[in-house]
């Protein structure tokens, strides 16, 4: 699902506009939404049966320019993580996924 379909979606089920839809999605998900505000901040976001969401410091380390093939220094840096919650975990459970009528 794309984002458009999200929004198509969403509006859909919650009886929303489009737009009221985009607006939504922009709040909570977009470059200056309130997920990304609360990790920027140093926080965690964390949604009960569906995943939390978390800022993590990824140390310094070597690899490789695909390129040229010598050797590089990747600096240290702060990138965002999902972990899924168990929720939506036990969606998945035993090889199978489940549906809303299961």
């Amino acid at each position: 699902m794309n984002k458009a379909k999200l929004i198509s979606a969403l509006a859909e089920r919650a009886g929303l506009s489009k737009p009221e839809a985009a607006r939504a999605v922009a709040a909570l998900f977009g470059p200056n939404g309130l997920i990304a505000g609360e990790l920027r901040c140093g926080g965690k976001v964390q949604i009960t049966g569906f995943g939390s969401f978390v800022a993590r410091r990824r140390p310094a380390r070597s690899g490789r320019d695909p390129r040229t093939g010598r050797a590089i220094q990747i600096p240290a840096a702060l990138v965002p993580v999902f972990r899924a919650g168990q929720g939506l975990k036990a969606l998945y459970r035993g090889g199978r996924r489940r549906t809303e009528t299961d």
